[in-house]
């Protein structure tokens, strides 16, 4: 490849990255919460609230459900509004977010529920508030569960800002499509896989590597 398109992969990737990290970071900052309330709430916990629960689970499942292409275009309103445009990498992060947002929740909800409820009676008995049993068992305890979690919807994201590209949403999905496709190089198409295939690798890797250790660290704090 030429040093200029060199330049623009470069250039894609960082875009890439700048989508993933923002939608991925605001996603976990409201997913993960999320997430508790809909364990919390749940038959028989802490704050029990069947109806709330039911209707707070249909609102994420409707959104999970709905496919992220068309949720893309579905949404250019929303987007125009937030960032003032429906192109390009700043509008990409909006339906990013949205898309994200109830697969996080649902990822902690499966990761919470996985905690030994022997612990969450044992806290409530010693008197700890539902502050409490959240952030001192349930996370405490879910943590390496929920770094696996997240790992899994970074992943995600990097395809679905690939996808993105198709509509003007920039990054490195949006120069295979222009340069790859378009204008027929082949060998730009071919990098722009690599790039993302090695991308992809790179954060399971890490993401793999993190959750091993909190988990080392929570048998070692637990005794056992």
């Amino acid at each position: 490849m030429s040093p200029m398109m060199i330049e623009l992969l470069l250039d894609a990737l960082w875009e890439t990255l700048f989508m993933v990290a923002v939608s991925g970071g605001i996603a976990g900052l409201i997913g993960v919460p999320l997430g508790i309330v809909l364990v919390v709430t749940g038959r028989g916990h802490i704050l029990e609230h069947p109806l709330f629960n039911k209707t707070l689970g249909g609102i994420v499942n409707a959104t999970r459900s709905t496919p992220f292409i068309i949720l893309l275009v579905a949404i250019i309103p929303l987007t125009r509004l937030i960032v003032g445009t429906s192109i390009g990498t700043a509008a990409a992060i909006v339906p990013l977010t949205l898309a994200a947002i109830p697969f996080v929740a649902r990822q902690a909800e499966t990761s919470l529920r996985e905690v030994d409820p022997g612990l969450i009676e044992a806290a409530q008995a010693m008197g700890a508030s539902p502050l409490q049993i959240v952030t001192k068992v349930l996370l405490a305890e879910a943590w390496p569960s929920l770094i696996g979690g997240l790992t899994i919807t970074i992943v995600s994201l990097i395809g679905y800002s690939a996808m993105a590209g198709a509509v003007g949403g920039g990054g490195l999905g949006d120069l295979g499509i222009r340069y790859g496709y378009q204008r027929f190089q082949p060998e730009v198409m071919a990098a722009v896989v690599a790039v993302l295939i090695v991308l992809v690798q790179g954060v399971q890797s890490l993401g793999d590597l993190l959750a091993r250790k909190l988990n080392k660290r929570l048998i070692r704090s637990s005794g056992h």
